[in-house]
């Protein structure tokens, strides 16, 4: 006999939703795109043939409505692994908890989520508005070790090669069969997710900071002879709580500043846009 979960641990709305997205189960497609920006979600949804539902609490901004026959949901997160934990356990509940009985569901739903958000290159020859698919996330966030699943690689040691002691970074893949839908031309790598975007991104502006190397030793990372490419601050949380879940997850980045050569986009806002649509696309693709 299934046990109740109390409602001091799944908080909902008056009206049945869950308590930050604000949703009930019906109003999510199976196929999620992540965005950061709440802006970004109508740019996400201009692409829609129709819009069905329009929610929104806080910063979590949702659309979902069909490209023809096809229904798809677009959510907005907020920024870092912080909300993530809120947004993936809350599709969790929305997927895999009777939010009336409170009680675990016995079918699992195949929930397939694709972030877009903008990145940063951390090698030389990736160009600034270019887009990159991300095969794996590099958690340098902690995230994930407070739950109860394993990484796809142990890769605590890399703690050492970053020169912080205080670190225990974690690897998840993205799903194989997401990644097989992306063309064989577009630009992968391992993308890692730090947990802010100053200090742990290697940013020294006024007060001092503990890695002033971070940006240089990230870029000199092979792990089983990938290189890291660019970072950001979701992906890794993403791909972690995927796998926790029974998730499919990816993750596609608009390449919108390099660290290596110091440039930054002219008009970072095309190649979201670029992105965006190269991302829909692909999803569509049969």
């Amino acid at each position: 006999m299934s046990t109740k979960i109390p409602s001091s641990e799944l908080i909902l709305n008056a009206d049945g939703s869950v308590y930050h997205l604000h949703l009930l189960p019906e109003d999510l497609a199976d196929t999620v795109i992540l965005v950061g920006d709440p802006e970004r979600v109508p740019q996400v949804s201009k692409h829609f043939d129709r819009i069905e539902l329009v929610k929104q609490k806080r910063e979590f901004i949702t659309h979902t409505g069909y490209i023809g026959n096809e229904r798809l949901t677009v959510l907005s997160t907020g920024i870092g692994t912080d909300n993530i934990d809120i947004v993936l356990n809350e599709l969790d509940i929305l997927s895999h908890v009777n939010m009336l009985s409170r009680e675990v569901k016995s079918e699992k739903r195949d929930l397939k989520l694709i972030r877009v958000g903008t990145s940063g290159a951390l090698q030389s020859d990736i160009e600034v508005d270019s887009i990159l698919v991300s095969t794996h996330g590099l958690g340098l966030d902690h995230l994930t070790w407070y739950y109860e699943v394993e990484p796809d690689k142990d890769v605590i040691y890399l703690k050492d090669e970053l020169g912080l002691d205080f670190l225990k970074p974690y690897l998840f893949n993205a799903n194989a069969d997401l990644l097989a839908k992306f063309d064989q031309q577009s630009m992968k790598g391992i993308t890692a997710t730090c947990s802010g975007f100053y200090a742990p991104q290697g940013r020294y502006l006024r007060a001092g900071i503990k890695s002033m190397a971070l940006v240089e030793r990230l870029s000199a990372l092979r792990i089983d002879g990938l290189r890291v490419t660019n970072f950001e601050m979701e992906t890794a949380a993403i791909l972690g709580l995927s796998k926790l879940f029974g998730f499919k997850a990816i993750a596609v980045n608009a390449i919108v500043a390099n660290r290596i050569t110091h440039q930054f986009s002219s008009n970072g806002q095309a190649t979201i846009d670029k992105t965006i649509q190269y991302t829909v696309e692909t999803l569509l693709k049969k």
